[in-house]
């Protein structure tokens, strides 16, 4: 019976101490997970698996007030060096390209020499104009003799003119004294003092006399006529030198554009500055516009003595910019060299509408080159005088979405705060409106805090 028993209870027996060892094992493991990931979440469990609850302790934080402070308002952009001048040259005359005096990397002066353009056809115009120009003297000395001659008529004529003057003078003195005669013969004939055929003698003196008049008159208007022709083709020869003078200087102003159009065979710098670019080659035909290949220019040529850094500031800080601010360049490519100060020179005065900045340029003396066109920097520019602004440091500031709050904290009990910056000088960011000086906020912290937590001061 014991046997019985026994063999029929056994199996009950190790059947509900292995249910209690599985009920056990699932408990530790319930708790070592619970435990777990309450460790993971800063929580704490209690040792009593029975009674599991978070903790409801305030979070340790360290906290710092919004204070005012006076600091100089800058701004900090990238800047690109550009050469002072920058050009395209091209040529203003067809032609071969007959030597090539300079190449990339070569620094010019002024009014050197970069290439010579061949026309020979321009050349032989220049010798045509001057043919004609010589012509054109030549008919000035002809127009000139004939103004010597005519002016030598004219004086003749008036010289004629003047005898026959005097003539006419001297015949009236002899018609009137003849007419006297008459008159004394006829009262003699008329007194029968006289006979008659000694009146018809002194009548046919006379009317000779007057024969005379009538002639030196005619000679008279001849001789005036002749001065009037005489003067007339003085005139004409006088035109005709005021023609073949406007000729020659019609020449003359032709072979002054000829040489100006042959000076721009010579292609020249103009202006001092290294050549960056250069397309052309001995040979090549060059089209007015400097059609070469596809249209590219000759040279290009950078004045680099000098050169301008162009400084793009943003919107919100672009009204403070004012000529003679100073500037703090430095560049990657000289890290261990100080920082270059110069002065703002001039700015557009208006933002771009597709990057919201405004465009600042400030004049940098480069005297050894090494600042090249093109090098990429940094910019700080002073905005001002300093001022005072509400400033908090930057790790206690936090961003979602492009938008600032930060974690303020009054009796201990946080509010999350949206917040407008301002100026940032990598350290601390100005604080425009959302919080008061003096306000606590919540420092730099892993813990995503919501309203309503509460938190302790670090003591």
């Amino acid at each position: 019976m014991v046997d019985l028993y026994f063999s029929h209870t056994l199996p009950e027996t190790k059947g509900q101490m292995y249910m209690k060892s599985r009920q056990t094992l699932i408990k530790s493991l319930s708790i070592s997970a619970l435990s777990m990931s309450a460790a993971l979440m800063g929580c704490s469990v209690e040792t009593d698996v029975t009674h599991l609850k978070k903790s409801s302790q305030p979070v340790p934080v360290e906290m710092i007030s919004l204070t005012q402070e006076q600091i100089a308002r800058t701004t900090t952009q990238p800047a690109t060096v550009l050469p002072f001048y920058q050009t395209e040259i091209r040529a203003k005359i067809s032609g071969y390209v007959k030597e090539v005096k300079a190449d990339i990397g070569d620094y010019v002066k002024q009014g050197t020499i970069l290439a010579v353009i061949d026309v020979p056809e321009l050349q032989k115009q220049r010798q045509i104009i001057e043919a004609r120009i010589s012509q054109n003297q030549s008919e000035e000395k002809r127009a000139e003799a004939g103004i010597q001659l005519s002016q030598a008529n004219v004086q003749s004529a008036e010289a004629r003119l003047l005898q026959a003057k005097s003539e006419l003078n001297r015949t009236k003195a002899l018609v009137a004294a003849a007419e006297a005669e008459f008159d004394r013969t006829s009262d003699l004939v008329q007194r029968r003092s006289l006979e008659s055929r000694v009146l018809d003698e002194v009548r046919k003196k006379r009317d000779s006399e007057m024969a005379n008049q009538q002639t030196v008159s005619s000679a008279i208007n001849s001789a005036s006529a002749d001065v009037v022709v005489a003067r007339a083709k003085q005139k004409s020869a006088e035109a005709d030198l005021q023609v073949a003078k406007s000729q020659t200087s019609i020449a003359r102003h032709q072979l002054e554009e000829l040489d100006v159009l042959l000076n721009y065979a010579t292609i020249k710098a103009p202006f001092s500055g290294m050549i960056t670019g250069r397309t052309v080659n001995p040979g090549d035909l060059v089209r007015e516009g400097n059609e070469v290949g596809k249209g590219e220019p000759l040279f290009e040529i950078d004045q680099i003595e000098k050169v301008r850094v162009e400084i793009p500031v943003p919107e919100i800080e672009a009204a403070f910019i004012s000529r003679g601010d100073v500037v703090k360049l430095s560049f990657p490519s000289f890290p261990a060299e100080e920082e270059l100060k110069v002065a703002v020179t001039r700015f557009t005065g208006k933002l771009d509408p597709h990057t919201r900045t405004m465009l600042v340029e400030a004049e940098v003396p480069n005297p050894s080159r090494k600042l090249i066109p093109g090098m990429f920097g940094q910019a700080t520019i002073s905005l001002g005088s300093p001022a005072a602004a509400n400033m908090l440091p930057a790790r206690a500031i936090r961003f979602e979405g492009g938008k600032a709050f930060v974690y303020a904290v009054t009796d201990d009990v946080v509010s999350v705060v949206p917040v407008t910056t301002g100026m940032d000088n990598g350290n601390s960011i100005e604080i425009l409106s959302g919080l008061e000086p003096g306000q606590k906020v919540v420092d730099a912290h892993l813990k995503r805090f919501k309203t309503g937590e509460k938190v302790a001061p670090i003591q």
